[in-house]
């Protein structure tokens, strides 16, 4: 067995070295006892084994897998239901199922009547169904890698089921293969299908969750970020960083386990310079996938949008011509919604959660011990809290500003304190704001004048608001215009102003250059990184977190990749410079780049990790 002493102290078979400039190691007297254990210069030989596949280190030849069957359409009534079957058992539940019957060409489909396998036995054949489809698709190349039998059946609730129950019994559950060996057959558990594939290498991680991505796509953005996630190689470009971090790795172990008995031409500082060199670049290509990550969780859980205004400024109206329906209670009394009203909607591809919220306004009478009083009531006032408190939580912040007349009958602009006052609370945290200035309609009478006029009053109001995020809006003349006009009340251009504001927020960061490639190839390959999901995001800000953890203790200067980190154009470390006089602990600095290792080794379900078992559980469950 090849071994280094690094590997020996993780598992502890050495004991803990002190730490200095060079790190020496000491034997514990339990090697002594183990012959077997060799210390050897090839490191690479150890991880290699170390860090194989975890099924194939546990893979037993002598065991025959089950036979695994399921629906692999929705469930209820349909014209045809497909019935997937994964195993080495498929032409044995064949043969139980269409008895006396010529097995089908392989990838030819075949019209077969199915058959209860029971009632075969006897003298009277009980059919299941008088004609379905069969498929049959031999080992290795098939969607699990084993051999798979399809049954498009009609699909009728009890046909389904009278199939389902039928394929157990063939041969009693258990069938003989032609090896002498049995198989048996059982239904599939959730995602076990997938699961299988993943194991025989049909598909990596990322490409099995890019493929419930799929399955939950219900806008054409959420589709196109699933075909990019499986299509992306995002688990090559983790491997690829495992695999760079595991050298280095190796070369820090290779100076604990050899600096006293080989010469170096670096120092300990100058060498672990070096390998600093190559993490901190690792640090920024990761630092731009996570903030990638983030804007891609857009796209597959949809970007939440609230409606800030004072009362009666037409939030309620705009909401109801966005959605279609009649989904809030639109009224000319003031404080009409208290609560949040929330919606689910496709706006021009974009999955987005809309919210109509209480207006905005002053409490210039506090509310007695009953609630009755002239200003704001409790409940109201408990509105306005949760509307201010959404506007803060939302991606998007649409403040909806209303006109109304005078007495003298001219159309004012009145601008709301609270309003202001919340909005630039939202600009402050960050929010994306835009200004919507409604019921454009009291100036159709007007001079162009006055349009101008209070347009240049709302930048006064809101001048950190550019002029393209300004719209103007008539939900009257949307809900009454007969003409032929192509966007009466400009609802329609103000959806394609929100699409434009969501392309701008779903946009990949690009990082550094990236050497010999194209500006095509480069945008592509950031724009692969929107497909992270969530628990793959998890790991990276985990990884980026021990990677600064090595560069700490390194001795190089460290800023937070995760939140102030600056992405350079090119992958040197400006200004770091290491003190040739620092004492470096390589032992802990290794150790800070196997967890870091672990973290992605988590991400593609490769590597020595002991939890990676349940992380595919996790995964391929849903």
């Amino acid at each position: 067995m090849l071994c280094t002493t690094g590997a020996l102290r993780r598992w502890g078979w050495l004991a803990k070295p002190r730490v200095g400039r060079v790190v020496k190691t000491t034997l514990d007297i339990r090697v002594l006892k183990c012959p077997f254990l060799l210390l050897t210069r090839s490191v690479a030989t150890l991880h290699q084994a170390v860090d194989a596949p975890v099924w194939l280190r546990r893979k037993d030849s002598t065991t025959t897998p089950d036979t695994i069957y399921a629906l692999s359409t929705a469930p209820g009534r349909a014209a045809i239901a497909v019935i997937r079957v994964s195993g080495p058992a498929c032409l044995d539940i064949y043969g139980g199922l269409c008895p006396n019957r010529p097995f089908p060409h392989p990838r030819i489909a075949t019209l077969r009547r199915l058959y209860d396998p029971v009632s075969c036995e006897g003298s009277v054949a009980g059919v299941l169904d008088t004609g379905a489809l069969v498929l049959y698709f031999p080992t290795p190349n098939t969607v699990t890698g084993e051999d798979i039998l399809e049954l498009h059946v009609h699909g009728g609730p009890a046909t389904v089921r009278s199939v389902l129950e039928a394929i157990p019994r063939c041969t009693n559950s258990r069938t003989r293969r032609r090896n002498s060996e049995y198989s048996t057959i059982r239904h599939a558990e959730p995602g076990e299908f997938t699961k299988r594939a993943f194991y025989n290498g049909r598909l990596d991680l990322t490409q099995a969750e890019a493929l419930g991505d799929t399955l939950a796509a219900e806008t054409e953005q959420q589709r196109r970020l699933a075909v990019s996630g499986a299509g992306s190689g995002l688990a090559k470009r983790y491997e690829e960083w495992r695999t760079m971090l595991l050298y280095a790795r190796g070369e820090l172990e290779a100076l604990i386990d050899f600096s006293e008995d080989q010469h170096f031409d670096e120092s300990p500082v100058e060498f672990m310079a070096s390998v600093s060199k190559q993490v901190a670049a690792l640090r920024k290509q990761i630092t731009v996938h996570v903030k990638n990550a983030s804007r891609g969780e857009l796209l597959r859980s949809g970007i939440s949008i609230a409606l800030l205004g004072a009362p009666n400024a037409g939030k309620s109206s705009l909401l109801n011509h966005i959605v279609g329906r009649e989904a809030a209670i639109v009224s000319a009394e003031e404080g009409t919604t208290r609560d949040i009203v929330d919606v689910t909607v496709d706006i021009k591809g974009w999955l987005c959660r809309l919210g109509d919220m209480a207006g905005l306004r002053n409490s210039l009478s506090p509310a007695d011990a009953t609630g009755s009083s002239s200003g704001i009531g409790l409940i109201e006032r408990e509105g306005i809290r949760r509307a201010r408190e959404r506007a803060l939580q939302s991606d998007v912040v649409i403040v909806l500003l209303g006109l109304s007349k005078s007495e003298t009958g001219h159309p004012v602009l009145s601008i709301n304190s609270e309003v202001v006052e919340a909005t630039q609370e939202c600009l402050s945290a960050g929010k994306t704001v835009l200004v919507a200035l409604n019921k454009i309609d009291l100036l159709h009478d007007q001079s162009p004048n006055s349009m101008a006029s209070f347009t240049s009053q709302v930048q006064s109001a809101f001048p950190a608001i550019g002029a393209e995020d300004m719209f103007l809006l008539s939900c009257k003349d949307a809900a009454t215009d007969t003409s032929d006009a192509s966007d009466p009340g400009g609802i329609q251009t103000f959806l394609l102003g929100l699409a434009s504001t969501f392309q701008r927020l779903t946009t990949a960061i690009a990082g550094a250059d990236m050497a010999g490639m194209s500006t095509s190839q480069a945008q592509s390959y950031w724009t692969a990184s929107l497909s992270i999901t969530h628990r793959q995001s998890g790991y990276l800000q985990q990884c980026l977190l021990h990677l600064e953890d090595f560069l700490s203790q390194s001795g190089t200067p460290a800023t937070s990749a995760i939140s102030t980190h600056h992405i350079d154009n090119h992958d040197d470390l400006v200004g770091e410079v290491l003190d040739p006089d620092a004492e470096v602990d390589i032992v802990t600095a290794a150790e800070h780049l196997r967890f870091a290792a672990d973290c992605l080794a988590k991400i593609t379900g490769k590597g020595e990790s002991g939890d990676v078992e349940d992380v595919l559980g996790v995964v391929f469950e849903k």
